[in-house]
């Protein structure tokens, strides 16, 4: 990818658990074809696999007839991922933390746990109607774009 190039896409999907292959496919595809190392959009996907999920799953509770939308922007320095579903919202601080000794066997919070570890930055904003928008924000090295790690 040339040092001014910029890639944006917008996908909407319908809230059924395979529609997550079907994103991260377009998403790795585009990654791939910028010349992102396989192994750093390995991380990525996990990361983007598991906000779609949780968007499906917590945000639109499964039920089809709702969306998610994911947009993604990528530049030589960074990549950024945004999910929105229809939800109601929730509050990222009440999420339990998974490594608390009491919370280990529990499956809350892991999600939002591997999110932050494989991203340089998730943040939340929520729409007055309702709908959480995850932003997933990953700085590339410089030489990301030509197959070095991120």
């Amino acid at each position: 990818m040339s040092s001014t190039a910029q890639r944006q896409f917008h996908l909407t999907i319908g809230s059924r658990f395979d529609n997550i292959e079907l994103v991260q496919m377009v998403v790795d595809e585009a990654l791939a074809e910028a010349g992102v190392a396989e192994d750093s959009r390995h991380w990525l996907g996990l990361a983007l696999r598991e906000a779609v999920a949780n968007a499906i799953k917590h945000g639109n509770r499964q039920d089809a007839g709702k969306r998610v939308d994911v947009d993604m922007e990528l530049t030589p320095a960074e990549v950024i991922l945004r999910i929105t579903d229809e939800g109601e919202g929730f509050d990222p601080d009440r999420v339990k933390d998974p490594l608390a000794p009491e919370n280990r066997f529990r499956a809350d919070g892991r999600g939002i746990f591997y999110m932050r570890k494989f991203m340089d930055e998730v943040s939340y904003s929520f729409a007055p109607d309702g709908g959480t928008v995850v932003t997933l924000r990953k700085q590339l090295d410089s030489g990301a774009a030509a197959g070095r790690e991120l």
